[in-house]
């Protein structure tokens, strides 16, 4: 980046690819922690990653949102998932690549991947 118009331009390209808050309560949510210990571990990639996945695969009802500190900075990145009626889904230590099987596992498939959980870590 070298200038602040190629600043802005970023800017402008992933306000349209991610929401700063969730339109709909009804749909799911995918929640990056984008604090400072998170974007320091590699949280952009990921929120990157995940807000083109949604894009390109053009799931509806899916919206990917950052959010501030969750508070668990030894596990970032962070993913949060959560759905309706489900249980939500804290995954840890995210990359791009993991953020992409979440996509196509959890989000599509609609199986989470345990292994790469909080509470798999907890146990």
């Amino acid at each position: 980046m070298k200038s602040l118009a190629e600043l802005q331009a970023i800017r402008d390209k992933m306000q349209g690819q991610v929401g700063l808050r969730a339109e709909s309560e009804a749909g799911t949510r995918v929640i990056v922690g984008m604090a400072t210990c998170g974007i320091a571990s590699g949280a952009r990639p990921v929120l990157n990653a995940l807000s083109e996945a949604v894009m390109t695969k053009n799931l509806k009802d899916i919206s990917v949102v950052q959010t501030g500190c969750i508070g668990l900075c030894q596990y970032e990145p962070i993913v949060e998932v959560l759905q309706p009626g489900k249980e939500k889904v804290t995954y840890i230590k995210m990359n791009p690549d993991k953020a992409m099987e979440v996509v196509e596992k959890h989000l599509i498939g609609g199986t989470p991947i345990y292994d790469y959980t909080l509470q798999k870590a907890m146990k």
